[in-house]
């Protein structure tokens, strides 16, 4: 990553907090703030938007790539980077399974495999069941609006659902898997990959990075000065965990594994499915707990660590750092099940506190946040994950919700939410259809 890059990420960190500042303001309204909803309907009936706004479908399943594969069905996170020329480097994920050929880049008979090349695959699955998640790369012209070129640029994982963008330059794809190797399938399941961010068409190598630990990930943080690496688990009763690693400039040379816990309240229930355990804006100090065996055979280190006095969260999802503070969705939290934001303040010595910023009692105003991201003007962008009415909502300054995307084509959810550098364009996944979409518009009358 240059100078310039690294000034960019830290400085897009900083106003992560303004923006968060907001959801203080939603959640003191008790969740029912109004939305405000100018959206136009779209005659095409698929995506409706502000007034002013228009979209573009860049990349489908089943396109051709440049590298003569096919686009993976299933897009989910993504991180964009700044390229030669003013270009965008997009990676995106594919949260795909090895049982359905037709969902992977490979043909519906496997025929693209072979030439491809086992060696470039995590887990060919003996060629015959190969993995097909893993990561494709697009370069993006924003001046045309055109696709320049796309390719498979991480190969033979299995379910890559978020992840994050590192101070240097490259994309933290994760699993949201835990198979273990059987018939098959040949090896362990439940990683954190990188994947650099690269207009060349070339596959990263498919190295995991254990030290990180073997869970359901989701979505990952990096602190920009530390390297240290946050990361949510998507499971009902899952952890947060923190990667401090060993060498800040080298992430694959092993490094510390520690789940957070509550001061003073070992294995705390942050969910508040049976009663309220945290309140809004309440400030709980944390504290970090060293785990063992962080490359389990079994999927159980969020249980051995609720046992050592780790809190459990609701479905960790998205996560973003911003101005030392690191700010995730539980996509389902809450009382009413509608999914909370959750916000780690750090304090002096070391010490961080925990606290619930936001939790929605209406759906209407916010239904299942899943991932989400930073506006170059500092709003918070929630993408909705409910199989039923999808939006993609921003909170303003002044704590208003407003909507900014309505999905009208399917149950689907939204995915990937990603500004270019230059802050143009939005981009996001309609997962279940397969599009990668560029949305553009007047955003300074949104902020």
């Amino acid at each position: 990553m240059t100078a310039t890059s690294r000034r960019k990420f830290i400085k897009q960190s900083i106003i992560v907090s303004i923006g968060f500042s907001t959801l203080a303001r939603c959640a003191s309204k008790g969740g029912s703030a109004e939305v405000t909803s100018q959206l136009v309907s779209d005659p095409k009936q698929y995506l409706d938007l502000p007034e002013g706004f228009s979209y573009r479908v860049i990349s489908q399943v089943g396109d051709r790539m440049s590298d003569g594969l096919l686009v993976p069905a299933r897009s989910d996170g993504m991180g964009a980077f700044e390229g030669a020329g003013g270009k965008v480097i997009l990676v995106r994920n594919h949260e795909n399974s090895p049982q359905d050929a037709l969902e992977g880049a490979f043909g519906a008979e496997y025929e693209l495999l072979e030439a491809f090349g086992e060696e470039n695959l995590y887990d060919a699955g003996k060629m015959e069941l190969p993995g097909l998640g893993g990561t494709s790369t697009l370069v993006y012209d924003e001046t045309s609006g055109q696709v320049e070129s796309q390719y498979l640029s991480l190969a033979g994982t299995y379910r890559n659902c978020a992840g994050g963008v590192t101070p240097w330059g490259s994309w933290l794809t994760c699993e949201e898997d835990i198979t273990r190797p059987q018939g098959n399938i040949e090896h362990y399941h439940g990683y954190v990959f990188e994947v650099p961010a690269s207009s060349a068409i070339r596959v990263a190598a498919p190295r995991p990075i254990k030290a990180m630990g073997r869970f359901n990930h989701e979505a990952v943080a990096v602190d920009p000065e530390t390297h240290i690496v946050y990361q949510t688990e998507d499971r009902h009763d899952g952890l947060i965990y923190r990667f401090i690693p060993d060498d800040k400039n080298d992430i694959h040379a092993g490094g510390k594994l520690q789940a957070l816990a509550v001061k003073g309240q070992p294995g705390m229930d942050t969910r508040n499915w049976e009663g309220r355990s945290i309140s809004l804006n309440q400030k709980l100090e944390v504290e970090w707990i060293d785990l063992e065996n962080v490359d389990p055979e079994e999927d159980d280190l969020r249980l051995r660590g609720f046992e050592q006095g780790a809190a459990r969260f609701a479905r960790g999802e998205g996560m973003w750092y911003g101005n030392g503070e690191i700010y995730f969705a539980c996509t389902n939290g809450g009382a009413q099940k509608f999914g909370q934001v959750f916000r780690l303040v750090p304090g002096t010595d070391d010490q961080m506190t925990l606290e619930l910023f936001a939790e929605s009692e209406d759906k209407s105003v916010l239904h299942m946040c899943d991932n989400l991201t930073i506006a170059p003007w500092g709003d918070v962008i929630l993408a909705e994950d409910n199989g039923e009415l999808n939006h993609i909502r921003g909170i303003n300054k002044e704590g208003e919700l407003y909507d900014i995307a309505c999905n009208r084509s399917s149950g689907s959810e939204f995915a990937g939410l990603t500004f270019s550098p230059s802050g143009k364009t939005l981009f996001v996944n309609i997962q279940e259809n397969g599009d990668t979409l560029a949305i553009t518009g007047p955003w300074d009358k949104l902020s």
